[in-house]
Protein backbone atom coordinates (compact mmCIF):
# COMPACT_ATOMS: atom_id res chain seq x y z
CA UNK A 1 0.00 0.00 0.00
CA UNK A 2 1.43 3.00 -0.92
CA UNK A 3 1.98 5.71 1.76
CA UNK A 4 0.17 8.86 0.44
CA UNK A 5 2.24 12.21 0.94
CA UNK A 6 2.28 15.74 0.73
CA UNK A 7 5.67 17.35 -0.57
CA UNK A 8 5.00 21.32 1.02
CA UNK A 9 7.16 23.85 -0.61
CA UNK A 10 7.04 27.64 -1.15
CA UNK A 11 6.76 30.20 1.72
CA UNK A 12 6.86 33.36 3.06
CA UNK A 13 10.12 34.56 2.99
CA UNK A 14 12.93 35.08 0.26
CA UNK A 15 13.96 31.46 0.86
CA UNK A 16 10.89 30.21 -1.26
CA UNK A 17 12.87 30.14 -4.20
CA UNK A 18 15.31 27.28 -2.68
CA UNK A 19 12.26 25.70 -1.29
CA UNK A 20 11.08 25.10 -4.61
CA UNK A 21 14.21 23.54 -6.26
CA UNK A 22 14.52 21.49 -3.48
CA UNK A 23 11.50 20.37 -3.42
CA UNK A 24 11.85 19.23 -7.18
CA UNK A 25 14.92 17.00 -6.03
CA UNK A 26 12.54 15.74 -3.56
CA UNK A 27 9.60 14.88 -5.52
CA UNK A 28 12.20 14.04 -8.11
CA UNK A 29 13.74 10.61 -5.86
CA UNK A 30 10.72 9.84 -3.95
CA UNK A 31 9.84 5.98 -5.01
CA UNK A 32 6.71 5.57 -7.35
CA UNK A 33 6.23 2.63 -6.00
CA UNK A 34 6.20 3.62 -2.62
CA UNK A 35 5.05 6.88 -2.04
CA UNK A 36 1.86 8.75 -3.92
CA UNK A 37 3.10 12.27 -3.81
CA UNK A 38 0.75 15.96 -4.02
CA UNK A 39 3.23 19.13 -4.24
CA UNK A 40 1.58 21.53 -2.37
CA UNK A 41 2.35 25.42 -2.54
CA UNK A 42 2.11 27.56 0.68
CA UNK A 43 2.50 31.54 -0.33
CA UNK A 44 1.06 34.19 1.04
CA UNK A 45 -2.05 33.89 -1.04
CA UNK A 46 -2.81 30.44 0.12
CA UNK A 47 -2.20 26.58 -0.05
CA UNK A 48 -2.72 25.04 -2.95
CA UNK A 49 -2.24 22.20 -5.63
CA UNK A 50 -1.47 22.31 -9.10
CA UNK A 51 -2.42 19.80 -10.95
CA UNK A 52 -0.41 19.75 -14.53
CA UNK A 53 -3.99 19.39 -16.46
CA UNK A 54 -6.36 21.18 -14.38
CA UNK A 55 -6.50 24.74 -12.29
CA UNK A 56 -4.92 24.94 -8.86
CA UNK A 57 -7.04 23.38 -5.78
CA UNK A 58 -7.08 25.01 -3.10
CA UNK A 59 -6.38 22.87 0.81
CA UNK A 60 -8.71 22.62 3.41
CA UNK A 61 -7.05 23.81 6.29
CA UNK A 62 -9.27 22.54 8.51
CA UNK A 63 -7.90 19.07 8.20
CA UNK A 64 -5.05 19.81 5.61
CA UNK A 65 -7.02 17.65 3.04
CA UNK A 66 -7.68 17.72 -1.10
CA UNK A 67 -10.83 17.35 -3.22
CA UNK A 68 -9.87 16.15 -6.45
CA UNK A 69 -12.80 14.93 -8.84
CA UNK A 70 -14.77 15.20 -5.82
CA UNK A 71 -12.59 12.76 -4.26
CA UNK A 72 -11.31 13.95 -0.96
CA UNK A 73 -7.85 12.99 -0.54
CA UNK A 74 -6.16 13.37 2.93
CA UNK A 75 -2.39 12.67 3.68
CA UNK A 76 -0.30 9.66 5.92
CA UNK A 77 2.27 12.28 6.17
CA UNK A 78 3.86 15.62 5.20
CA UNK A 79 7.89 16.10 3.79
CA UNK A 80 8.20 19.70 4.96
CA UNK A 81 10.65 21.16 2.26
CA UNK A 82 10.34 25.20 3.12
CA UNK A 83 13.12 27.01 4.32
CA UNK A 84 12.35 29.93 6.90
CA UNK A 85 9.45 30.74 7.81
CA UNK A 86 6.57 29.02 8.66
CA UNK A 87 8.29 25.52 7.81
CA UNK A 88 11.38 25.86 9.49
CA UNK A 89 10.66 28.40 13.16
CA UNK A 90 8.00 25.74 14.46
CA UNK A 91 4.82 27.29 13.04
CA UNK A 92 3.46 24.14 10.65
CA UNK A 93 5.21 21.57 12.96
CA UNK A 94 2.87 23.07 15.98
CA UNK A 95 -0.29 22.85 13.21
CA UNK A 96 0.56 19.40 11.84
CA UNK A 97 0.70 18.42 15.87
CA UNK A 98 -2.84 19.40 16.48
CA UNK A 99 -4.20 17.69 13.22
CA UNK A 100 -2.57 14.14 14.33
CA UNK A 101 -0.04 14.35 11.20
CA UNK A 102 3.54 13.31 10.99
CA UNK A 103 6.40 14.95 9.57
CA UNK A 104 9.47 14.42 8.12
CA UNK A 105 11.35 17.45 10.72
CA UNK A 106 12.18 18.09 14.14
CA UNK A 107 8.61 18.96 16.49
CA UNK A 108 7.84 22.31 16.90
CA UNK A 109 9.75 23.52 20.10
CA UNK A 110 13.04 22.39 18.37
CA UNK A 111 12.36 24.41 15.15
CA UNK A 112 11.55 27.49 17.10
CA UNK A 113 14.47 27.13 19.29
CA UNK A 114 16.71 26.39 16.75
CA UNK A 115 15.52 29.18 14.39
CA UNK A 116 16.78 31.54 17.14
CA UNK A 117 21.21 31.33 16.89
CA UNK A 118 21.17 33.04 20.03
CA UNK A 119 18.86 30.42 22.32
CA UNK A 120 20.41 27.66 20.00
CA UNK A 121 23.99 28.64 21.35
CA UNK A 122 22.93 28.33 24.94
CA UNK A 123 21.65 25.02 25.24
CA UNK A 124 24.70 23.35 23.35
CA UNK A 125 27.64 25.42 24.65
CA UNK A 126 28.20 22.84 27.30
CA UNK A 127 28.73 20.30 25.07
CA UNK A 128 32.09 18.53 25.59
CA UNK A 129 34.79 19.53 23.03
CA UNK A 130 32.30 22.16 21.50
CA UNK A 131 33.10 25.90 21.75
CA UNK A 132 30.93 28.93 20.79
CA UNK A 133 31.84 32.64 19.60
CA UNK A 134 31.25 35.32 21.87
CA UNK A 135 28.58 37.35 21.12
CA UNK A 136 25.88 39.87 22.11
CA UNK A 137 21.82 39.51 21.74
CA UNK A 138 20.13 42.68 20.68
CA UNK A 139 16.43 43.75 20.06
CA UNK A 140 14.91 46.26 18.26
CA UNK A 141 11.76 47.03 20.94
CA UNK A 142 14.68 47.56 23.48
CA UNK A 143 17.53 49.81 24.07
CA UNK A 144 20.86 49.27 23.44
CA UNK A 145 24.22 50.51 23.81
CA UNK A 146 27.22 50.17 20.71
CA UNK A 147 30.16 51.33 23.33
CA UNK A 148 28.75 47.84 25.80
CA UNK A 149 29.01 46.18 22.65
CA UNK A 150 32.37 47.42 21.35
CA UNK A 151 34.09 46.95 24.80
CA UNK A 152 32.74 43.27 25.03
CA UNK A 153 33.21 42.11 21.68
CA UNK A 154 36.37 41.80 19.53
CA UNK A 155 36.28 42.83 16.08
CA UNK A 156 36.07 42.03 13.28
CA UNK A 157 32.05 41.27 14.34
CA UNK A 158 29.93 39.14 12.36
CA UNK A 159 26.11 40.62 12.56
CA UNK A 160 23.23 37.97 11.36
CA UNK A 161 19.86 38.59 12.00
CA UNK A 162 18.71 36.08 14.60
CA UNK A 163 15.81 34.21 13.42
CA UNK A 164 16.72 34.18 9.29
CA UNK A 165 18.77 31.80 6.86
CA UNK A 166 20.85 31.65 3.78
CA UNK A 167 22.90 34.13 4.97
CA UNK A 168 20.27 36.98 4.31
CA UNK A 169 20.76 40.66 6.32
CA UNK A 170 24.58 39.46 7.71
CA UNK A 171 27.11 41.49 7.51
CA UNK A 172 30.76 41.09 8.58
CA UNK A 173 32.07 44.43 10.41
CA UNK A 174 36.16 45.11 10.24
CA UNK A 175 35.93 48.95 11.50
CA UNK A 176 33.66 49.35 14.47
CA UNK A 177 32.38 52.78 13.22
CA UNK A 178 30.69 50.36 10.66
CA UNK A 179 29.16 48.79 13.21
CA UNK A 180 25.56 51.02 13.34
CA UNK A 181 25.20 50.41 9.60
CA UNK A 182 25.37 46.54 10.14
CA UNK A 183 22.40 46.54 12.57
CA UNK A 184 20.32 48.84 10.75
CA UNK A 185 20.67 45.76 7.86
CA UNK A 186 20.09 42.78 10.27
CA UNK A 187 17.25 44.56 11.49
CA UNK A 188 15.52 44.68 8.30
CA UNK A 189 15.52 41.14 7.98
CA UNK A 190 14.19 40.32 12.00
CA UNK A 191 13.74 41.98 15.50
CA UNK A 192 16.51 40.00 17.00
CA UNK A 193 19.86 40.44 16.68
CA UNK A 194 23.13 38.39 17.31
CA UNK A 195 26.73 40.13 17.06
CA UNK A 196 29.49 38.05 17.70
CA UNK A 197 33.14 37.71 17.37
CA UNK A 198 34.55 36.37 13.72
CA UNK A 199 36.38 33.14 14.33
CA UNK A 200 39.04 32.56 11.58
CA UNK A 201 39.43 28.84 10.73
CA UNK A 202 38.43 26.78 8.06
CA UNK A 203 34.41 26.60 7.38
CA UNK A 204 32.41 23.09 7.43
CA UNK A 205 28.76 21.93 7.35
CA UNK A 206 27.73 18.01 7.74
CA UNK A 207 24.42 16.65 7.68
CA UNK A 208 23.50 14.24 10.57
CA UNK A 209 19.92 12.25 10.43
CA UNK A 210 18.38 9.12 12.15
CA UNK A 211 18.06 6.44 9.82
CA UNK A 212 16.95 3.08 10.36
CA UNK A 213 16.96 3.87 14.31
CA UNK A 214 20.30 5.28 14.41
CA UNK A 215 21.63 8.40 14.54
CA UNK A 216 24.32 8.90 11.71
CA UNK A 217 26.42 11.57 10.95
CA UNK A 218 27.14 12.15 6.88
CA UNK A 219 30.39 12.81 5.54
CA UNK A 220 31.18 16.62 6.60
CA UNK A 221 31.92 19.37 3.19
CA UNK A 222 34.44 21.96 3.66
CA UNK A 223 33.68 25.41 1.95
CA UNK A 224 36.25 27.97 0.80
CA UNK A 225 34.85 31.05 -0.32
CA UNK A 226 36.93 34.07 -1.86
CA UNK A 227 34.17 36.15 -0.62
CA UNK A 228 34.18 38.14 2.58
CA UNK A 229 31.53 35.03 4.69
CA UNK A 230 29.76 32.33 2.85
CA UNK A 231 26.91 34.77 2.02
CA UNK A 232 23.49 33.63 0.35
CA UNK A 233 25.30 34.51 -3.27
CA UNK A 234 27.98 31.98 -1.98
CA UNK A 235 25.80 29.36 -1.04
CA UNK A 236 23.21 29.76 -3.95
CA UNK A 237 25.63 30.58 -7.19
CA UNK A 238 27.93 27.99 -8.84
CA UNK A 239 31.24 28.73 -8.63
CA UNK A 240 31.43 31.43 -5.99
CA UNK A 241 32.00 29.01 -3.23
CA UNK A 242 34.65 25.87 -3.36
CA UNK A 243 33.22 22.82 -1.67
CA UNK A 244 34.92 19.88 -1.04
CA UNK A 245 32.80 16.67 0.35
CA UNK A 246 34.13 14.31 1.99
CA UNK A 247 35.68 17.30 3.69
CA UNK A 248 39.67 16.17 4.08
CA UNK A 249 40.50 15.94 8.17
CA UNK A 250 41.92 13.46 10.20
CA UNK A 251 40.80 10.63 10.95
CA UNK A 252 40.58 11.61 14.63
CA UNK A 253 39.50 14.96 13.74
CA UNK A 254 36.32 12.83 11.40
CA UNK A 255 35.14 10.95 14.91
CA UNK A 256 35.43 14.23 17.19
CA UNK A 257 33.11 16.09 14.51
CA UNK A 258 30.79 12.72 14.48
CA UNK A 259 30.68 12.70 18.31
CA UNK A 260 30.23 16.26 18.52
CA UNK A 261 27.57 16.44 15.98
CA UNK A 262 25.69 13.52 17.20
CA UNK A 263 25.64 15.12 20.90
CA UNK A 264 23.64 18.26 18.95
CA UNK A 265 21.22 16.30 17.51
CA UNK A 266 20.25 15.01 21.05
CA UNK A 267 20.77 17.41 22.95
CA UNK A 268 18.30 19.56 20.52
CA UNK A 269 15.95 16.80 20.02
CA UNK A 270 16.44 16.95 16.59
CA UNK A 271 14.43 14.24 14.18
CA UNK A 272 15.17 14.64 10.05
CA UNK A 273 17.86 15.56 9.02
CA UNK A 274 19.56 18.52 10.17
CA UNK A 275 22.86 20.39 8.64
CA UNK A 276 25.54 21.69 11.28
CA UNK A 277 27.71 24.61 10.21
CA UNK A 278 30.74 24.89 12.21
CA UNK A 279 34.48 25.81 12.10
CA UNK A 280 37.59 24.31 12.82
CA UNK A 281 40.69 26.35 14.25
CA UNK A 282 44.23 25.85 12.95
CA UNK A 283 45.37 22.91 11.97
CA UNK A 284 41.92 20.81 12.98
CA UNK A 285 41.76 22.24 16.27
CA UNK A 286 39.00 23.71 17.85
CA UNK A 287 35.19 23.05 17.04
CA UNK A 288 32.93 26.46 16.76
CA UNK A 289 29.20 25.76 16.55
CA UNK A 290 28.06 28.56 13.92
CA UNK A 291 24.15 27.45 13.55
CA UNK A 292 22.16 24.48 12.73
CA UNK A 293 19.56 24.27 9.72
CA UNK A 294 16.20 21.90 10.52
CA UNK A 295 15.66 22.18 7.03
CA UNK A 296 18.50 22.33 4.52
CA UNK A 297 18.64 23.10 0.95
CA UNK A 298 18.01 19.62 -0.86
CA UNK A 299 18.50 21.48 -4.43
CA UNK A 300 20.96 19.98 -7.05
CA UNK A 301 23.78 21.25 -5.51
CA UNK A 302 22.87 21.02 -1.96
CA UNK A 303 25.18 20.02 0.89
CA UNK A 304 22.89 17.30 1.66
CA UNK A 305 22.60 15.47 -1.01
CA UNK A 306 26.14 15.76 -2.25
CA UNK A 307 26.81 13.74 1.70
CA UNK A 308 24.23 11.37 1.09
CA UNK A 309 26.25 10.54 -2.07
CA UNK A 310 29.41 10.59 -0.49
CA UNK A 311 27.77 8.40 2.35
CA UNK A 312 27.26 5.63 -0.78
CA UNK A 313 23.46 5.84 -0.62
CA UNK A 314 21.46 6.68 -3.33
CA UNK A 315 19.10 9.77 -2.27
CA UNK A 316 15.92 7.98 -3.61
CA UNK A 317 16.70 5.40 -0.09
CA UNK A 318 17.98 8.35 1.78
CA UNK A 319 13.92 9.54 1.46
CA UNK A 320 12.98 6.18 1.92
CA UNK A 321 14.66 6.13 5.26
CA UNK A 322 13.53 9.33 5.98
CA UNK A 323 9.87 9.04 5.46
CA UNK A 324 10.50 5.91 7.33
CA UNK A 325 11.76 6.49 10.28
CA UNK A 326 9.59 9.76 10.71
CA UNK A 327 6.17 9.57 9.44
CA UNK A 328 6.32 5.70 9.36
Amino acid sequence: MKKVIALLTGGTTGEWVVSVKSAATIAHNLDPDKFEVYKIMLTQQGWFYEPADSVRIEIDKNDFSLIIKGRKVTFDGVFIAIHGAPGEDGKLQGYFDMLGIPYTTCDALTSAITMNKGYTKAIVQDIPSLQVAKSVQIFSNAPYNLADIKQNLKLPYFVKPNNGGSSIGMSKVKNQYDLQSAIDKAFKEDTQILIEEFIEGREFTVGVVKLDGKVTVLPATEVETAKEFFDFEAKYTPGVAIETTPAKLKEETRKRVEEIASAVYLKLNCRGVVRIDFILLGDEGDFYFIEINTIPGQTATSFIPQQVAAFGLPLNDFYTKLIKETIG
